[in-house]
């Protein structure tokens, strides 16, 4: 029998975060989460959703022409699916999985890069946080803090110096929470402090509406 998922969207956009902003992508958002974070803006995808194949869904993105596919949510981990996904994926492009961090990373493909969202106190989810997931960090993937004000970016320079999130992956990145943190403020913290981490704006949220869906 196929393996399925079920799917909220699938859709063409610019990367909007991680290392990899700015780059045409193909989302594929699966649908269903098991956290409710207080700021999500994707609160459309927590449930519901339709069922396809994972060959249906490798042969749109390889319909698409582009060389980048972003597997997101939600909280793609939840599903069975989901690695037989990425698996397949791998055949047309580079595959990144945007994960919450709360279900264990370490049966990602290894070619496949994880950009793993710290959950910060602010977020009401950072109980949730499976700590065991900073050793499985592999050498590709990043690691990403939704930051919404001081609290939280105290909070996240410890964890990043506590597990020497720097030397075990790619890129940490912080992201000012829209209407809560100004990025300027974020920015300037971050030069103070010269902490070495990526300053990660949401530019899907600056070319287009922050409401706008599908980009």
């Amino acid at each position: 029998m196929a393996i399925q998922v079920q799917v909220c969207e699938t859709f063409i956009s610019i990367q909007g975060e991680s290392t990899w902003a700015g780059m045409p992508c193909f989302f594929i958002r699966l649908a269903g989460c098991n956290l409710h974070c207080v700021y999500c803006d994707t609160g459309y995808a927590q449930s519901g959703g339709e069922p396809a194949t994972v060959s249906e869904l490798v042969e749109k993105f390889r319909k698409t022409g582009l060389g980048l596919v972003a597997v997101t949510g939600g909280e793609p981990l939840i599903q069975p699916g989901t690695t037989a996904l990425l698996q397949e994926l791998q055949s047309c492009g580079t595959v990144l999985i945007e994960t919450n961090g709360s279900r264990d990373i370490s049966g990602i493909p290894p070619a496949v890069i994880a950009v793993m969202d710290i959950k910060c106190p602010s977020s009401g989810e950072s109980e949730a946080t499976d700590w065991k997931n900073m050793q499985r960090l592999r050498p590709r993937d990043e690691v990403k803090f939704v930051v919404g004000g001081r609290e939280d970016y105290l909070w996240a320079s410890g964890v990043m110096r506590e597990h020497d999130l720097t030397k075990r992956c790619q890129a940490v990145l912080m992201s000012p929470v829209s209407d809560l943190l100004a990025p300027a403020e974020l920015a300037a913290w971050i030069l103070r402090d010269r902490l070495p981490v990526r300053l990660n704006l949401q530019l899907h949220k600056i070319i287009w509406s922050p409401t706008t869906r599908g980009v």
